[in-house]
């Protein structure tokens, strides 16, 4: 039996003859029967033929003379072929069946034409259908079962698709057509293995292939959520749609979009994978870019809008107006300074803008709200002149001076000379603060330019006036030190009054390398009057001059060659500090550090130093430790000087007292006048 004829009474297993399915098998069993039939007797022509080919040839054409001769009729395509005639041949070897004549049919002998056969075997051959694996059919469902559909795509058998790939069809029926893949054409159970999902697949995927080459719109159902975004079905085939990419705006509910059927354009799509990207955001940008180049186009600079704020920034705020969306900057808000457009705008607050600027090739769109109302400056009170008094608070502060708003839109600058009529210089970001109010007077008004200057100092009397009554020379004073530079401290003895001590008159004894070292900012400092420089407002203060000159008396305790106990302090390759008594310091050069072992005196030894050089007019004292012990040697070695001198004056004296008592020396006396000559000329080179 065939093996389309075995698949089909596979499916057609009723044995009750009127069953149309069982009818159709024995019908189909017969034909295919009566097929074989033929197919083999086509085969035994064939054999017939062979047999001929081989040394029948002779007996062909007897059998045709026969024929010819006899007149039978024959077919254009069919000869009638007569039994061979006897005749003598060679003698051959017999073997079984030898006696049979294959060339005989019981109904007639005959045989066909090469062009016939040809013909028969095209007619045979087209009675199948070539298909190859993974093609896509149309078929027809001639057949259902609990579990499968059968399907008749024209194959030699039908093919098998599962129901569990029909679950988006409500109803499905024998007739329908529908679009299958080719998945095996025989598998292990002899069965033609068709996919209606693959086919779907497949067919969705050269769609989606299609639109994104052509940039056209499909339409898909979101059927679930994953991480990052939505899964789409489009056309049978999962596409990934990203939450960037479903609506202008943020979305983080992606749940509100699960089984909804949307329209979305395809963006990106890899065909390795078969994964595809879409988009439902680029076709409302797509809306939205049509519409702005509409509105664009019949924007004019100072055209009045209506708009509802879409987004408040920290530089402005976007407008909606109405399919295109254009910038306030947040100095085109309002005409007084604001920090944050928050202040005055809010999300969805409608409002009328005006067009200040828009650029079509940019598709930029400058608003402004600030221009719908006059500005402040063309409706300045009247009472403002200058010299009136104003009050305003600080909107800005600068290096040079600090903004006071006197009103929204109009303000006035402060410069640092006019803080203070002091004129010690003054850091604006230290006195002003953000925000704070301060009475000031009009200097000058400029309503054509829109400025005006302002100044916090001529609130008050200028105190330089009477300076002399107040703060009189060397009168004394308690100020607060407001700044410290490396030459002195700037003290402030009131507002507006202020002066300098020099380093050198902050003490009458030690000496600073940097007036930090004395006092820090914010101190509370008594001072002294030294002079007044009315013209540049300029104080000398002193502090060391509270007190009476010490060098009037430390000149007689400190005498040049007086040797004092002193510690090393500091000390450097030039020389080291020494500290004295009474909290004085002297300098030591470094020759004067040696010490009588050969070594050098260091830091925070305590040793006796020689007072070298007393400067009572600079303060300064030198003093030196190798000078003591040197000094110390010297005295020694005159010392011994002294004694031999003395030593050598009483031998004189004892020599003239024995020349005055002989008159004539003998040979006793000159041995002894030798003697003492010779002590005489060692004491002599001793001294040397």
């Amino acid at each position: 039996m065939p093996a389309c004829v075995r698949r089909q009474a596979l499916y057609c297993r009723r044995p009750d003859s009127t069953d149309k399915c069982y009818k159709s098998a024995s019908n189909n069993l017969s034909i295919s029967y009566y097929f074989l039939i033929g197919f083999n007797n086509i085969i035994h022509i064939f054999a017939v033929l062979k047999i001929y080919l081989k040394g029948g040839k002779q007996i062909l054409e007897e059998n045709q003379i026969q024929n010819e001769t006899a007149g039978t009729p024959q077919d254009e395509s069919v000869q009638t072929i007569a039994a061979p005639a006897k005749q003598e041949a060679a003698p051959a070897i017999e073997t079984s069946h030898d006696d049979f004549d294959w060339s005989v049919d019981k109904r007639n002998v005959a045989a066909y034409s090469n062009e016939k056969r040809q013909q028969l075997d095209d007619i045979y051959n087209s009675t199948f259908k070539s298909i190859e694996e993974s093609e896509l059919l149309h078929g027809t469902i001639v057949g259902l079962t609990k579990t499968d559909v059968i399907i008749n795509i024209g194959f030699k058998s039908d093919g098998l698709v599962s129901l569990n790939e029909f679950r988006d069809i409500a109803d499905v029926k024998i007739g329908d057509e529908i679009e299958v893949m080719v998945v095996e054409k025989e598998d292990r159970n002899g069965h033609l293995h068709l996919s209606r999902k693959m086919a779907r697949a497949t067919r969705a995927w050269q769609q989606i292939v299609d639109f994104y080459k052509t940039g056209e719109v499909v339409t898909g159902t979101i059927t679930s959520k994953t991480k990052g975004g939505l899964i789409v079905d489009v056309y049978g085939l999962e596409t990934f749609l990203p939450g960037s990419q479903i609506d202008v705006k943020p979305v983080t509910d992606y749940d509100q979009y699960v089984g909804k059927t949307m329209d979305f354009k395809v963006v990106k799509i890899n065909e390795t994978i078969r994964n595809a990207v879409v988009s439902h955001k680029a076709l409302i940008e797509s809306d939205i870019e049509q519409q702005r180049s509409v509105i664009i186009s019949q924007l004019e600079k100072g055209q009045v809008l209506e708009g509802t704020v879409k987004n408040v920034t920290d530089f402005g705020a976007f407008i909606d107006l109405g399919g295109v969306d254009g910038l306030l900057y947040i100095t085109d808000i309002s005409w007084g300074r604001i920090s944050h457009p928050s202040e005055i705008l809010q999300n969805g607050q409608k409002l009328n803008v005006v067009v200040l600027d828009f650029d079509d090739e940019k598709k930029r769109i400058s608003l402004g709200l600030k221009q719908l109302t006059p500005h402040p400056w063309d409706n300045l009170p009247a009472e403002i002149t200058e010299g009136s008094h104003v009050k305003g608070k600080v909107v800005n502060i600068e290096d040079y001076g600090a903004f006071l708003e006197i009103m929204p839109g109009v303000e006035g600058l402060v410069h640092v000379s006019e803080i203070t009529w002091s004129s010690q210089p003054i850091n604006a970001k230290e006195f002003f603060k953000m925000g704070e109010e301060h009475e000031a007077v009009v200097v000058t008004l400029d309503k054509n330019e829109r400025k005006m200057s302002l100044s916090i100092k001529q609130m008050t009397e200028d105190p330089w006036e009477t300076i002399e009554t107040k703060f009189p020379i060397e009168s004394r004073h308690k100020g607060v030190v407001k700044n410290i530079t490396p030459y002195g401290v700037f003290v402030e003895l009131e507002t507006g009054i202020g002066g300098m001590i020099h380093i050198s008159d902050l003490s009458w004894i030690k000496r600073y390398n940097h007036p930090s070292e004395f006092t820090k900012v914010g101190d509370d400092i008594d001072v002294a009057i030294l002079s007044i420089d009315k013209e540049n407002r300029k104080l000398a203060l002193g502090h060391k001059q509270l007190e009476e000159d010490p060098w009037n008396t430390f000149e007689t305790i400190f005498p040049i060659g007086s040797i004092h106990d002193g510690s090393v302090t500091r000390k450097d390759d030039k020389g080291a500090t020494v500290q004295l008594q009474y909290g004085l310091e002297a300098y030591s050069p470094a020759r004067h550090l040696r010490k009588e072992d050969g070594g050098n005196v260091e830091v925070e030894e305590t040793l006796p130093f020689m007072i070298i050089e007393f400067d009572r007019n600079d303060k300064r004292i030198m003093v030196s430790h190798s000078r003591v012990w040197e000094q110390g040697k010297a005295e020694e070695k005159e010392s011994v000087k002294k004694e031999a001198a003395a030593e050598g004056e009483k031998t004189k004296k004892a020599v003239k007292n024995i020349q005055s008592k002989v008159e004539k020396p003998t040979l006793g006396d000159l041995g002894a006048l030798a003697a003492l000559k010779d002590k005489m000329k060692k004491a002599e080179e001793g001294d040397q």
